[in-house]
């Protein structure tokens, strides 16, 4: 399964368990007429945001064998740390749900 279908399957599920999910897309890109678009968000920030009853989840999605990169996991360790968010590397649906659940 790759990282796209686990984007997906977590979107559809927590949508279902009454989530406002947002698919985050990250990274500056070449349109069709040859300029650069940057989505303005910064480097690191995670694929997934979660928001449900008043608190928000960040969930960075990766396949089993997929790490993390420093920018990466050092947003997931600000919003923790410094906003109080959840913020978490999930590999499946089974993942994202028990994030979400227990905090």
């Amino acid at each position: 399964m790759t990282e796209h279908d686990i984007q997906s399957s977590i979107r559809i599920k927590l949508t279902e368990l009454g989530y406002c999910v947002f698919r985050i897309n990250v990274g500056r890109f070449k349109t069709e007429d040859g300029r650069w678009f940057d989505t303005g968000l910064p480097k690191g920030f995670s694929d997934l945001i979660a928001v449900k009853d008043g608190r928000i989840y960040f969930l960075e999605v990766k396949t089993e064998t997929g790490k993390a990169s420093k920018e990466q996991l050092n947003f997931l360790a600000v919003m923790r740390n410094r906003y109080g968010c959840v913020a978490s590397i999930v590999r499946s649906v089974e993942d994202a749900v028990r994030v979400v659940k227990s905090n």
